[in-house]
């Protein structure tokens, strides 16, 4: 087996091992429309996923699209279909017949400069509350496509939230999703329902303490919980009741620093009164 090829497929088997693949699956769906690697298979997706990019290219689709690659980087490999002619002696017609498969170098937009592309089109967002908590964890939010179907999403190898609406609920979820990964723990296949049950009920909780008021996207949020916890077998109330200790965690988590303000004002103002007799 080619050392390239047999590399690629080892990677694969690693993130087996380590239960990334679930995940790797669930962002390929969404490509980027319109960008060659949106035409890749699902394979070969997963592997541009993994290697921490959502764009990559050869260098001759780069710089067709005004970029070119920086010198020094290297290249991630995907697989493609090795081909050879046979000839049949009887008819003198030639087919192409599959010998097996082949490491393709491609480049990662991370490691290109140039033109802005056209899906990089930031979309302008408010100044959400409680974004000094995503600012306080180094993650980066910005306004830009995150998929299809997807409004927004957080991508802890990145550090960073991408909103494709400047709704306050989606930028929750998404704190919230951040907050879960340190307060509770990493991603795990088998908890997946878990941990979007409690981003959504917790982000609704959000919501109602910074005084927005949500009752239209009560609805919303309902079913979101409802597709997830029938992958538990559950209905929507049981799967929160089952959550309930770690939305506390990750609220707290997420309001410690208004908490203890709050107790600091208390304290003061108690001082302030004692002094007053």
């Amino acid at each position: 087996m080619n050392e390239r090829v047999k590399a690629v497929l080892q990677g694969i088997l690693e993130r087996f091992k380590s239960g990334d693949i679930p995940k790797a699956i669930a962002f390929s769906m969404f490509p980027i429309p319109e960008i060659p690697s949106a035409r890749w298979s699902l394979m070969n997706r997963m592997l541009m996923f993994m290697a921490n990019t959502r764009d990559a290219r050869g260098i001759r689709q780069w710089n067709k699209a005004g970029r070119r690659v920086r010198k020094g980087a290297k290249a991630i490999y995907i697989l493609v279909p090795w081909f050879i002619k046979e000839k049949n002696e009887e008819t003198d017609e030639e087919t192409n017949i599959l010998r097996g498969f082949m490491g393709k170098p491609v480049f990662r937009v991370e490691d290109t400069e140039g033109e802005s592309l056209a899906y990089e089109k930031k979309i302008p967002l408010p100044d959400f509350p409680l974004m000094e908590r995503a600012r306080e964890w180094n993650i980066a939010v910005s306004g830009a496509y995150s998929g299809p179907g997807a409004y927004g999403v957080y991508l802890s190898d990145e550090k960073a939230i991408y909103l494709a609406t400047p709704e306050e609920m989606v930028f929750f979820h998404e704190l919230c999703h951040a907050a879960y990964e340190r307060a509770v723990g990493k991603f795990q296949k088998e908890r997946l329902w878990a941990e979007e049950v409690v981003a959504e009920l917790s982000a609704q909780v959000l919501c109602q303490l910074v005084g927005r008021r949500m009752d239209g996207a009560l609805g919303n949020s309902y079913r979101y919980i409802e597709r997830y916890a029938k992958v538990a077998g559950l209905s929507p109330i049981s799967a929160c009741l089952k959550v309930i200790d770690d939305v506390e965690k990750v609220l707290s988590l997420i309001l410690r620093r208004e908490e203890n303000s709050e107790k600091n004002s208390s304290l003061t103002a108690a001082s302030d009164g004692k002094d007053d007799f």
